[in-house]
């Protein structure tokens, strides 16, 4: 089972990632309207348009095949953490309201469901990192690489 982990937990993030990503690139003109409704500033919306599902995109290509999954997972770690962080500061009333932007199954759960989600995640990417550099220190000691 612990062999096989770094792919289920590649294989999770692959989902929300594909899934997040085509989401936004299916209805561009609503994720650039999502994007304004946010609590950061107006001119960062036409690069964030494409750089999110972009960076989404990325990771899933990254964490599908095992010699790129570490840095996939590192990545995905990245990604989760600023979505994370960003939800954290509102939910601490750094903002003046909760601008989710969250489509599908994501929205109908409430930002501080959608927050304890992103811990998961984010907590799915780094025991993905943990694992495969365990896996690889393990290889180095027992002469495999």
């Amino acid at each position: 089972m612990k062999k096989n982990a770094p792919g289920i937990l590649a294989a999770l993030l692959v989902f929300l990632f594909f899934y997040t990503a085509v989401a936004k690139l299916s209805n561009l003109e609503r994720f650039e309207a999502e994007l304004l409704n946010q609590t950061i500033p107006k001119w960062s919306v036409p690069m964030l348009l494409w750089l999110l599902p972009v960076s989404e995109l990325l990771a899933v290509a990254l964490l599908v095949r095992a010699p790129t999954r570490l840095a996939g997972f590192y990545g995905s770690a990245a990604l989760m953490l600023v979505f994370t962080l960003y939800m954290g500061l509102v939910l601490l009333d750094i903002f003046d309201r909760e601008p989710c932007s969250c489509g599908g199954v994501l929205k109908s759960m409430g930002f501080e469901v959608h927050f304890i989600f992103n811990l998961l995640f984010l907590l799915l990417s780094i025991t993905g990192i943990h694992l495969l550099k365990s896996e690889n220190r393990r290889q180095v000691t027992d002469g495999k690489i």
